[in-house]
């Protein structure tokens, strides 16, 4: 039996501990096993780091104890571990005394956890190791480090082992920190869990990415600057538009002018890469919100790869038949630089958000760009623009009709992200060069019209005195009850319409948005979830802050909770690894 003296834990005497081969001690909080080997004692946690098992119940030998559950080895005499899927045990201080009594510390000094977690964090990176990756922001969590810590860590690993640069799974990192305001408190972790599970995915084995030197040039200009960029973009050659970008962040130009120096290089082409580039940069720069500024040479520059070589929408026949698109685009293009310069002096003069929206859902492209132009001419700014052309293709998704083909959903779900990150962008760095990608935004939204053939009827709100699942007859909504109502029936395949109704009856019905919304997202954290369910989530949100209050708010939730449903459940062996890790932190047993 342990005997604790002093702060110190009596483990019984030299010859007992020989005999027995190991014995276990409690006390400070520990279970701790304490071995016999060789001429030596040595102590240390009994629970295997890995996943819990019993470490006397492991093997010594030569020095190195093994445990029998996955075989993690570890260096006895410090804890150190020999494999990097398990993690260092933590080792306790013994002393015999004269009389042979083993005593253990069970109160050492521990290392700075900041220090030692954002280093797992690091290693569970470079070695794709996802229960590390959730200890790890665990760890993070549990010490109230700053998100910003496993957020920098993830943001450099994946703009630095990525030789094409920003991708899928750094805008997913940035939708992770993004939505973070908006979950439950328990969500917080698992969030940013799988933001940094998937840059791990995705970097795994890749060589680093070498940053070119700035120029050593005199040249100082911002507009000089801009326009070798978008001229280095357009014939594709990637190593002078590095470049001359690092010049250009090195000199400390400002912010907003690098910002309209990339998208207006994006925008020189009709739609690149179905929107996906623009989403990008957008995420560049919102990570960058997080970060700072100081992070811009190298998150900027992971940038330049895919928009040099990125697909160009005029390139594309259905831009171009059965009616050319492209032309189109390009001519109403021409009409807005002349439109933008007349309308500046007439701003606030233009309040026609949903005529616009309403006309971009019907069947005349040319009427469409025309409205647009004649918008700008008549003082609306930019960010009206941007917010009417989201909100068109939220409506989409939101009368997505479910005899559809199911990979349908993401062609909406293209133009929508693509949408959302061209009026985030506009907000950002307000331009007419960036302003004609509205143009072309909504000729996607246009060319996604069969998809609301038939169109899905959008639920109705709730009236005074309406009764639905959740609201009592008194007409008192029950929020927490179709919260509940709503991740059960994502339990189940392709409850699209009941999902939707839970939430349009939520809003409705006067509950606070706030918890809608954290469980909607907390349904798609559950989930197998990848690039298209994070950006939903974050554009939907984005979205939702615009028109809070309003139906137009309440529409957009629905649009998510139909995409939501229709992708949910799968098998959820991600947010399985993150429960196991959470239990391990909280000291509970795995084994039988």
């Amino acid at each position: 039996m342990a005997i604790a003296a002093d702060e110190q834990i009596r483990a019984g005497t030299l010859d007992e501990i020989r005999e027995r081969g190991c014995t276990v001690v409690t006390g400070g909080g520990h279970t701790i096993a304490v071995f016999a080997h060789g001429e030596r004692v040595f102590a240390v946690d009994n629970r295997c780091p890995h996943m819990g098992f019993p470490l006397d119940r492991g093997t010594v030998k030569d020095g190195i104890l093994t445990c029998h559950w996955h075989h993690a080895r570890f260096d006895l005499s410090s804890g150190g571990t020999f494999d990097p899927f398990a993690d260092d045990v933590r080792s306790f201080p013994v002393s015999v005394s004269n009389d042979g009594e083993v005593w253990v510390d069970p109160s050492p000094p521990e290392a700075d956890q900041t220090v030692r977690w954002s280093k797992r964090l690091q290693d569970a990176l470079e070695d794709n190791i996802r229960l590390v990756v959730a200890k790890s922001v665990l760890g993070l969590n549990a010490v109230d480090a700053d998100y910003r810590i496993p957020l920098g860590i993830g943001a450099d690993f994946g703009t630095t082992y990525s030789a094409a640069g920003w991708g899928q799974a750094m805008t997913i990192l940035t939708c992770s920190a993004n939505m973070l305001p908006y979950l439950e408190a328990e969500d917080r972790p698992l969030a940013m869990f799988q933001g940094l599970l998937h840059v791990a995915r995705a970097n795994a084995g890749m060589p680093p990415r070498f940053l070119l030197d700035p120029l050593p040039t005199g040249e100082t200009r911002p507009e000089v600057f801009k326009l070798w960029f978008r001229n280095f973009i357009d014939v594709r050659d990637s190593d002078g538009a590095e470049r001359c970008l690092r010049t250009a962040i090195e000199l400390g130009i400002p912010e907003q002018t690098i910002a309209d120096m990339i998208f207006a290089a994006i925008t020189d082409h009709i739609y690149v890469d179905a929107g996906h580039m623009l989403d990008f940069a957008n995420k560049a720069f919102e990570v960058l919100d997080h970060l700072g500024w100081e992070h811009a040479g190298q998150v900027l520059t992971s940038l330049v790869h895919g928009m040099a070589g990125v697909r160009r929408s005029e390139e594309l026949s259905s831009w171009r038949n059965p009616i050319d698109i492209s032309t189109m685009t390009w001519e109403a293009r021409e009409a807005l630089t002349a439109a933008y310069e007349e309308g500046v002096g007439r701003r606030g003069e233009w309040d026609d958000e949903d005529g616009l929206v309403e006309l971009m859902l019907e069947d005349d492209p040319a009427e469409t760009l025309d409205a647009i132009v004649d918008a700008v001419r008549c003082g609306a700014s930019e960010s009206q623009i941007g917010s009417a052309v989201a909100y068109a293709a939220f409506m989409r998704m939101a009368r997505f009709h479910t005899s559809n083909e199911f990979n349908d959903w993401d062609t909406l779900h293209n133009t929508l992200t693509a949408a959302n990150a061209l009026h985030q962008a506009l907000k950002r760095a307000p331009s007419p060069e960036l302003l004609r990608a509205a143009l072309d935004t909504a000729m996607s939204v246009y060319l996604d019209r069969f998809l609301n053939m038939p169109a899905q009827r959008v639920p109705e709100p709730l009236a005074n005195g309406a009764s639905a699942d959740g609201v009592p007859t008194d007409g008192v909504i029950n929020g927490d009850a179709l919260r509940s109502q709503l991740l059960d029936g994502m339990n189940m395949q392709q409850l699209v319409e009941p999902s939707a109704k839970t939430v349009s009856d939520y809003i409705s019905g006067g509950a606070a948005p706030e918890g809608i919304i954290a469980s909607l997202a907390h349904a798609m954290l559950r989930e197998e979830s990848g690039f298209h369910m994070f950006q939903i989530v974050d554009a939907a949100i984005k979205q939702y802050e615009e028109r809070s209050g309003t139906d137009a708010g309440r529409v957009v939730l629905v649009a998510l909770a139909r995409f939501l449903a229709a992708h949910a459940p799968t098998s959820r062996a991600v947010h399985q690894t993150f429960n196991i890790a959470l239990r391990l932190h909280r000291g509970e047993a795995l084994y039988g």
